[in-house]
């Protein structure tokens, strides 16, 4: 954009697996969009049209390997300052949302896993009170307080 019109900064963070599989599936979403890309691998799938960082992956029982993390993400948020952090999960994706939420105010959206098709996972309840958007997969999921049903990502 070369108006001197700066393009929304969108953080998509993801864990590995089928979050992250879930991440790349709606990208379609970001087009027109600055897009900064972390995930767990340590390399990037080759055709991501932003930046990207490889954070630890890690689980809430590994308390050192946990604080790694939140230091990892934390001086991603600091460097890229996202306007807008979109998750599917898990741990790294909450510790983005909690992190954007708290010390930038960023707009915050979180995707509960499809694979979480009776309840909702730890990391998503966690999110609640930090996420604009807290939204789940599974329609009989959702909840007049929320989350939300807006589809599944297929």
């Amino acid at each position: 954009m070369g108006d001197g019109v700066r393009r929304r900064k969108v953080l998509a963070v993801a864990s590995g697996g089928g979050h992250w599989v879930q991440l790349r599936r709606i990208r379609p979403a970001f087009d027109e969009l600055e897009v900064v890309y972390v995930g767990t691998d340590d390399i990037p799938d080759g055709d991501l049209d932003g930046r990207y960082y490889a954070v630890r992956n890690v689980t809430r029982r590994n308390r050192i390997a946990f604080a790694l993390v939140i230091w990892q993400v934390l001086r991603i948020i600091a460097r890229e300052r996202p306007d807008v952090v979109v998750t599917t999960g898990a741990a790294p994706g909450f510790l983005a949302l909690a992190g954007a939420k708290l010390f930038l105010r960023s707009r915050t959206i979180w995707i509960d896993s499809i694979s979480s098709s009776e309840t909702m996972t730890l990391s998503a309840r966690l999110a609640r009170p930090l996420a604009d958007a807290w939204l789940v997969q599974w329609s009989h999921l959702a909840r007049p307080e929320g989350p939300e049903y807006w589809g599944a990502v297929f």
